[in-house]
């Protein structure tokens, strides 16, 4: 995809989510109704329609979710006071936007055909042994990765000394070092990862070395993190983490990036500092709880999983209007974590842990079962508004990794944005990759 189609992009996703942030820019926990009712009231309608089981099953399938609702949400913005409602319908498509594989990340790709690393039989019984000790979805992970990152694979790609950020043991930067023979440096903060890095890379013999830094740390100008000719890699590094990389990188002028962002809102400002020219002058401003939104996808639960998260969720909220009661004040007030051994007791229990938590003092006069029931119906609404805010949480990722893109753009990066692995493997599935051009 070309600099002006990235930016296009951008800007009809940016248009979309300014025009429709009622329904997505909220915190559930905090509303008493349907905040946007009066506005979409088909959408509303749609919404008290489903049963709860209902909910869970369409949270876990955007396509489904947007076939869903899209419907009502339509009829709404036709008969309500929006600007430009063919264009704002039009942008409705966004809500299910897909990124290309990596065999068509751009419009001038190259058709490379896929080779099956480590091919032969021993190679396989190799590699059995190296990923032995790491989780299979997350190998499945490093694996995609890793191949997208391979020149032998893309051509595009020059063949250049690894920088692995946030590396951890270092597994992504272990298995690149084998498949492409180059050597990689592997920065880490925790010192017993790099230690164990560092053995694992022993034992294997691989050109592996390891750096115990702080990523945030100022740089000493006589020891850059990053070079000039270098390959940065990063699976799923952090909110300010990965931002760190990409500024590091377009200050030392490195060669090649690759990237997957992930948790977005892991961020040091209490809102979102944008990156390119073009989202610095967005009227979307994003708190930490707005960032959040990509990340909340639904997983279908067993029942006992379920009904406890149910359970729990119901509790907070009958406790969030008792303690409104008692201080007199309307807000949501945060209750810390509880253990789920907990939740085997009775609802009374759970209140009075929450109030010896926020020195509250419940009455003996106050009805309980009341507060019980409040919270249940209080769950059911904030279901339905996450519901609909979902229908926005791709549009958002987009948003921010588009940001990503056209930030690198600008720095006279040639950027594609990508899938690296099917979202089965992991909702964090994009990829982001830039090759300096000058």
């Amino acid at each position: 995809m070309s600099v002006i189609k990235y930016q296009q992009t951008f800007n009809a996703i940016d248009s979309l989510l300014h025009g429709l942030k009622p329904l997505w820019q909220l915190v559930a926990f905090e509303c008493d109704h349907l905040p946007w009712q009066h506005a979409f009231p088909h959408l509303a309608q749609t919404v008290w329609q489903l049963d709860d089981a209902e909910i869970d099953i369409l949270d876990s399938d955007q396509q489904h979710l947007v076939d869903a609702l899209l419907p009502s949400l339509i009829a709404d913005i036709q008969q309500g006071q929006f600007p430009n409602k063919d264009q704002l319908i039009n942008q409705l498509s966004l809500l299910v936007i897909t990124l290309p594989t990596s065999a068509t990340n751009s419009d001038d790709a190259q058709d490379v055909p896929y080779i099956e690393p480590f091919a032969n039989e021993h190679q396989n019984s190799d590699l059995a042994h190296f990923s032995a000790h790491i989780k299979g979805r997350k190998w499945q992970q490093i694996s995609a990765f890793a191949e997208q990152v391979d020149p032998q694979h893309h051509p595009q790609l020059p063949l250049l000394p690894i920088l692995e950020w946030c590396a951890g043991k270092g597994h992504l930067g272990r298995l690149v070092a084998k498949q492409q023979k180059v050597e990689v440096t592997s920065i880490e903060w925790q010192a017993s990862l790099c230690a164990q890095g560092q053995v694992f890379a022993k034992q294997w013999q691989l050109a592996q070395t390891f750096i115990c830094a702080n990523a945030f740390a100022p740089i000493d100008s006589s020891k850059p993190l990053l070079l000039i000719d270098q390959h940065a890699i990063a699976l799923h590094a952090c909110g300010d983490l990965h931002v760190r990389l990409l500024k590091l990188a377009v200050s030392a002028g490195t060669r090649v990036l690759s990237i997957s962002p992930c948790c977005y809102h892991l961020i040091e400002d209490t809102h979102y500092q944008p990156l390119s020219a073009l989202a610095k002058v967005s009227a979307v401003k994003l708190s930490k709880h707005d960032l959040q939104l990509p990340l909340q996808q639904s997983v279908i639960a067993g029942t006992k999983k379920q009904t406890l998260r149910n359970q729990e969720i119901s509790w907070r909220l009958g406790f969030d209007s008792l303690q409104r009661k008692i201080r007199d004040i309307d807000a949501y007030l945060s209750v810390p974590t509880i253990k789920k051994s907990q939740l085997s007791g009775n609802f009374s229990d759970f209140c009075q842990w929450a109030a010896n938590q926020k020195h509250l003092v419940i009455s003996s006069e106050i009805n309980l079962s009341h507060y019980l029931h409040r919270g249940i119906e209080r769950q059911r609404l904030t279901k339905r508004i996450d519901l609909v805010a979902h229908l926005f949480r791709r549009a958002l990722e987009h948003w921010l990794l588009l940001d990503r893109v056209c930030f690198l753009q600008e720095q006279g990066y040639q950027v594609t944005l990508t899938e690296f692995c099917a979202n089965s493997v992991t909702p964090r599935n994009a990829l982001i990759q830039a090759i300096k051009t000058n």
